[in-house]
């Protein structure tokens, strides 16, 4: 699946599952890490888990798999890493904290409009 559409199959993953805040950045003409980053923000550690759990699953049955996984047990920012897209799941204190959108000022921003 191309890295755009992958980024918004994720963001509506997100957002049926209620997640606040979602963002996509198209990061990949200031970076080799990814194209899209995917940040959106939880409740809970458990929604937190919820929602890591949810992308996998729905995913999964299309066979598309993260490389990596990080954080779930943190409770506080969990990362699934696509490759092309990496998806940034926080806590509103984390996400204000580590302030990625900040970070990444200089990228394409795209609000998911199911908000």
């Amino acid at each position: 699946m191309e890295p755009k559409k992958l980024a918004g199959r994720i963001a509506h993953i997100l957002n049926d599952k209620k997640a606040a805040d979602i963002r996509l950045l198209e990061v990949a003409e200031l970076t080799t890490l990814a194209d899209y980053f995917v940040i959106a923000t939880g409740t809970s550690a458990p929604h937190l888990k919820t929602l890591a759990e949810e992308v996998e699953f729905v995913l999964k049955k299309e066979d598309i798999t993260p490389g990596h996984t990080e954080g779930r047990n943190s409770g506080s920012w969990v990362l699934l890493d696509y490759g092309s897209v990496v998806v940034h799941l926080l806590q509103r204190e984390a996400r204000e904290f580590y302030s990625i959108e900040r970070l990444w000022a200089d990228a394409k921003v795209f609000v998911n409009e199911d908000e």
